[in-house]
């Protein structure tokens, strides 16, 4: 069957786990489930949910982009709630038992992998599909992706921007700069926290968060 395949990850869960604790990311990772049930609209079906990770598969790409276009509007409603980053593509799977199966769904996988926080990637079919609904398309060039044998050209969408927060350096949730718990400055930049527990963790290892070295820091 032919159908655009989505996955999307809430970036810098594992830091989020290590800064507020296994409750707080179970909790979080509920939320974000619910957020996708309520963007998909009928446009589309959650086939995985695998911690902070969602498969979601969509008919056509305009609706896969949709989706992601209401999830983004949504998340940027919740307070401290983290990034997220969107792999998209559309072609051709197997379809076994309600699971997908192919290179169609692993590169829509690797794609993802190659998203930043708030960053949706997506192939070429998937980016005319947007462009055609009024959503810019920007090219980043040719990557080469893991276990794949062509390098493939990925577009960035404009969708989900989200100017008035930044990310905080410990937990990698997205933070509204006016209403950050804590604000420290570091050799001339100055980072935002969710809270003064994260604050106090940067103010003990600033170069390895800044340069996003500290365990806490990757997901």
């Amino acid at each position: 069957m032919e159908a655009t395949f989505c996955f999307v990850d809430l970036a810098g869960f594992t830091a989020l786990t290590e800064a507020h604790g296994d409750q707080a990311a179970a909790d979080l990772a509920l939320a974000f489930g619910r957020l996708v049930e309520q963007a998909l609209q009928g446009a589309g079906q959650v086939v995985d949910t695998v911690g902070d990770a969602v498969f979601v598969v969509a008919e056509r790409p305009a609706e896969a982009v949709r989706f992601v276009g209401r999830l983004f509007d949504r998340a940027a409603t919740e307070p401290d709630f983290p990034a997220l980053r969107v792999g998209l593509h559309h072609g051709e799977a197997v379809v076994r038992n309600d699971r997908y199966f192919g290179t169609s769904v692993n590169l829509a996988a690797r794609v993802a992998s190659q998203a930043g926080g708030d960053e949706i990637l997506a192939t070429r079919g998937v980016a005319e599909a947007a462009r055609a609904v009024g959503i810019d398309a920007t090219s980043r060039g040719t990557v080469a992706l893991r276990n794949i044998l062509e390098p493939v050209e990925l577009f960035v969408l404009a969708i989900g921007r989200f100017p008035e927060t930044v990310i905080d350096p410990v937990c990698r949730m997205r933070v509204e700069r006016n209403g950050a718990a804590g604000r420290l400055r570091f050799q001339g930049t100055e980072y935002f926290f969710c809270s003064l527990d994260c604050t106090a963790r940067f103010a003990a290892r600033p170069a390895a968060y800044a340069a996003g070295e500290a365990p806490a820091s990757r997901s």
